[in-house]
């Protein structure tokens, strides 16, 4: 350090302002893993614990340098969130988080207001729900019910936004990030009238979001008490799947005993063959209430933006929907069918 005296950065005790503003620290990201996840994501997501937080920072840096308008957040513990989802593939994960945050900007309908208190009517019909046991590979299974929508009281948008609470609330927890989850459906009752709330436009923005735009493994997607009407949502859905989570889904129709070679009984309710009790929806309905806090920053980062890449996103909001429309009318017919 020179001294010559010329120093340019006056001392407090002078009575002037520091030259430079300091920033206050990003939480430190402290590991909850356990010693046998650690293995496993060191196995399945090329996670090596003693490069993780070098990791961490260079996903930091690619976005301050290629997107420093995006508005995210750059926390330990938020990135380390898309490495994971990607097995700490910089390029692959940067892309992801990108598509999350253009995602969430280009469907308002969804992600404006998004907190636990605003889909409380959603939640108590019991239209989605975590069970309160984990599967034998560690995972949260998601219970989805359509029967329990009803239509003419909220439209689909609505539950649309309850899934992705359920999903953010999830994946706050590292084992979740490692272990990915399960989704459980149960079609029974769903109607004709329902299905064609789900059309193509519906289905890309969905399936979009599920496998480009959010950090989380989806391992499995059990369907039961699926009717005749399913082939037909399966049909606006399949187009838009990868390969991969395509082989993933599996239907059960009304046969127990298939399902619970997929999931065990003792996880299950009692509705679905198990031994674990009635469905009780107040667990997790109180759980995610409770959370409205952990909310609060993504409500802020969904002001009016403009698109953070010059290239269009894997969910663009300009989705052809006219083609959509052409594809639900083609459709339609076959929908008639299978009902």
């Amino acid at each position: 350090m020179s001294g010559n005296g010329d120093s340019s950065v006056t001392s407090p005790s002078e009575g002037s302002l520091p030259a430079v503003e300091i920033l206050p620290e990003q939480p430190k990201y402290v590991c909850t893993l356990s010693t046998e996840l650690i293995a496993k994501a060191r196995e399945e997501l090329q996670e090596k614990p003693e490069w993780r937080l070098r990791d961490v920072q260079a996903l930091r840096d690619m976005v301050c340098k290629d997107y420093p308008n995006l508005g995210t957040c750059l926390d330990d513990a938020f990135l380390l969130r898309f490495l994971r989802a990607r097995k700490f593939d910089y390029d692959r994960a940067l892309q992801l988080l990108v598509n999350y945050h253009c995602c969430r900007r280009s469907w308002p309908e969804v992600f404006t207001n998004l907190k636990p208190s605003a889909i409380k009517p959603v939640l108590e019909s019991g239209f989605v729900t975590v069970l309160p046991h984990l599967d034998s590979e560690g995972r949260h299974v998601v219970c989805i019910r359509p029967d329990r929508w009803t239509p003419s009281n909220y439209p689909i948008t609505e539950n649309i936004r309850a899934i992705y609470l359920t999903l953010e609330k999830l994946i706050q927890s590292e084992e979740t990030q490692v272990n990915g989850i399960v989704i459980l459906a149960d079609y029974k009752g769903v109607s004709l009238s329902k299905a064609s709330h789900f059309g193509p436009f519906i289905a890309k923005k969905v399936i979009g979001i599920l496998q480009d735009g959010f950090p989380i493994r989806i391992k499995a997607v059990n369907i039961i008490n699926e009717p005749r009407i399913f082939k037909g949502i399966f049909a606006i859905i399949k187009p838009f799947l990868k390969e991969k989570i395509a082989n993933r889904f599996f239907l059960h129709g009304s046969d127990m005993s298939s399902l619970h070679r997929n999931l065990p009984p003792w996880i299950l309710p009692e509705e679905y063959g198990g031994t674990a009790g009635s469905l009780n929806l107040s667990a997790w309905n109180d759980l995610l209430l409770a959370s409205e806090g952990d909310f609060l920053y993504d409500v802020s980062q969904l002001g009016p933006s403009s698109n953070p890449s010059p290239d269009a996103p894997l969910m663009s909001a300009e989705v052809d929907e006219k083609q959509c429309d052409d594809s639900l009318r083609s459709l339609k017919t076959q929908l008639y069918y299978c009902y």
